[in-house]
């Protein structure tokens, strides 16, 4: 999870880990940044657009561009509500898009289903 409000994160952790997720947080760009490299490819990014150092986007671009992270979905969560930055999220890369304020059970039930396409991507590859 890439998120730098505080409060947010701390919300989302405890929903994901309440969930079932195992969650790794990056609080910035650069954070994620460094994560991409250094550890393994997760079962989903849920990333926020307007960050520290390193914005959401180029993180899209990025993670797209890295052969073992590639194929990871990626879930954006951000309060840019506009169509246009909903579309460039989406052709960089980003699988869906949930704006803020959000529902939990809606976001919850996106990564579910992002994370089932990807696990059945991965038989057919």
């Amino acid at each position: 999870m890439v998120e730098d409000n505080e409060h947010v994160a701390y919300m989302l952790e405890f929903m994901l880990e309440r969930a079932g997720y195992d969650v790794i947080l990056a609080a910035n760009g650069r954070d994620a940044q460094a994560a991409v490299t250094n550890i393994e490819p997760v079962d989903v990014v849920l990333l926020d657009l307007m960050l520290p150092y390193v914005s959401g986007y180029q993180l899209i671009g990025e993670i797209r561009d890295d052969h073992d992270w590639q194929y990871v979905p990626i879930v954006v969560l951000s309060g840019k509500v506009l169509e246009d930055d909903i579309v460039k999220a989406l052709d960089l890369g980003a699988n869906d898009y949930v704006t803020k304020p959000f529902r939990p059970e809606e976001l919850l039930a996106r990564l579910r289903r992002v994370v089932a396409d990807n696990e059945h991507r991965a038989l057919v590859r």
